[in-house]
């Protein structure tokens, strides 16, 4: 009962931060333009608001240890026009640009951003942990609301991790681990003690390999790649607006060699967005309140857009969730995205949840290198192997693996067929290339070269390094 009391608190605290008046943050525009930008002080006993939205849904707990999810608070009226539900500033996402342009911790990260220490991802891990610490962060509600813990393989005790041993799933989360261990014991542990020394009521704070764990899960659970409007992200002078050129642009927050490559068209859209903007520079970040829509395996509830102008939600500058189909949404329903199409040990790896009867499902099918260095002529294989470039491993869908490898048996099979779309949908990191060898019935091509290989006799591995040699 008391668990439930302080969720319930912290949610009446963070509903209250997140809509109704302006926010107390400056606009990433005044940010930008202002050299010098007024520093807030809020009171962390009285949590601020910040324009949000929320017109046909509310955010609340999904049931016990389920965490939080959005759900409708009413049928959408007949003849409703838009099916906007929930609108968010773009000033309150977390991205690299507002880290770059934070008044306390903004520049360190920018002479680190500068001098290549960190990338973009860890650029807001590193924010995450440090706010995260500090009691007066101006997204202390926010924080305060996100989970502590997670069921991804990367939280697994030793004893559940050892019951994944010998999949892929296991390899990749021992690497993984040990990767994170060490940059934090290198890198992170130092730089967020730093980070927090500029803040006296937060300079005390240890900071563990926990921390670093939750920030990372954090940000690969929620984080969006947002197509923020090229306007947006780097605005012209503070003046008049029709009088700008491309010369005219404030410092933008991102360092020079991050200023160029980056913009993308609507058909590069994450699969829950449909940006409006004929030119969008994509950029990884929290949005708060959208963030807390959960994942279904069919099709989803809703899509996020954002809206540079303000022509669909009246508010210029920020993200909106979209009902798919307003006539199959009901009153009190959880509005669900769709986090893209992955198997299962890509869901439990990031997410922490697996579906059951996936239909993306994949099986990972290798050959050991163990057991490649015991055969018969071994090095000279494994040299000609690596000469080729050979795969020892290859993806098999689900699908195929349900009809065996003689192709589709039924009518049903045939027009379920029909509607795979060659191309992965879209998830939040980009687009998702999928093998060319997925819908057939055969193996891939390089993983046939390499069984081939594998199974030559010496007689044909001396034919072989004999038109190696003639070849130069």
């Amino acid at each position: 009962m008391a668990a439930a009391a302080a969720d319930e608190a912290k949610l009446e605290s963070f509903l209250q931060w997140l809509q109704v008046a302006p926010s107390p943050f400056p606009s990433l525009l005044q940010l930008l333009c202002s050299q010098s930008p007024k520093v807030l002080n809020p009171d962390p006993s009285h949590p601020q608001a910040n324009g949000a939205d929320l017109r046909g849904c509310t955010i609340r707990a999904c049931g016990a240890g389920k965490g939080f999810g959005v759900f409708s608070t009413a049928a959408p009226e007949p003849g409703a026009r838009d099916g906007v539900v929930l609108v968010v500033p773009l000033d309150l996402a977390i991205t690299p640009m507002r880290v770059l342009q934070d008044q306390l911790v903004g520049p360190r990260c920018r002479a680190l951003y500068e001098e290549g220490g960190v990338d973009d991802r860890l650029l807001v891990m590193l924010f995450l942990m440090a706010e995260r610490r500090r009691p007066g962060s101006l997204w202390k509600p926010y924080l305060d609301m996100l989970p502590t813990t997670f069921g991804s393989s990367l939280w697994f005790s030793e004893e559940e991790l050892a019951e994944l041993e010998g999949t892929t799933l296991y390899r990749a989360t021992v690497i993984q681990r040990k990767s994170m261990q060490s940059l934090f014991d290198e890198k992170v542990k130092g730089l967020v003690e730093e980070l927090l020394h500029v803040d006296d009521s937060a300079s005390s704070t240890e900071v563990v390999f926990e921390d670093f764990l939750w920030a990372n899960s954090i940000f690969w659970t929620r984080a969006l790649n947002i197509p923020l409007p090229r306007s947006y992200v780097f605005p012209g002078l503070c003046g008049d607006q029709h009088t700008r050129t491309d010369d005219d642009v404030c410092d933008s927050g991102l360092p020079a060699h991050q200023e160029t490559d980056v913009t993308a068209k609507d058909s590069t859209a994450d699969e829950n967005s449909r940006s409006s903007n004929t030119e969008s520079i994509w950029v990884e970040g929290l949005v708060p309140g959208i963030d807390f829509c959960n994942h279904i395996d069919v099709k989803a509830l809703a899509t996020w857009e954002v809206d540079s102008v303000g022509n669909a939600t009246g508010v210029p500058a920020s993200m909106y969730l979209m009902l798919a189909d307003k006539s199959s949404v009901e009153a009190g329903a959880e509005i669900y995205i769709n986090y893209g199409n992955k198997g299962n040990e890509e869901l439990l790896y990031l997410y922490g949840f697996v579906i059951d009867n996936n239909p993306d499902d994949y099986l990972m099918v290798h050959y050991p290198v163990e057991a490649l260095r015991q055969i018969q002529s071994a090095d000279i294989k494994m040299r000609l192997l690596e000469i080729l470039k050979g795969a020892l491993r290859c993806l098999l869908p689900r699908s195929l693996l349900d009809n065996g490898f003689f192709g589709i048996r039924s009518n049903e099979d045939k027009d379920n067929k029909k509607n795979i779309s060659p191309i992965s949908s879209y998830s939040w990191s980009g687009q998702r290339k999928v093998p060319s060898y997925l819908h057939k019935i055969v193996f891939s091509q390089d993983f046939m070269s390499t069984l081939r290989t594998i199974a030559m006799q010496d007689h044909e591995l001396e034919q072989v390094a004999s038109l190696l040699g003639e070849n130069g």
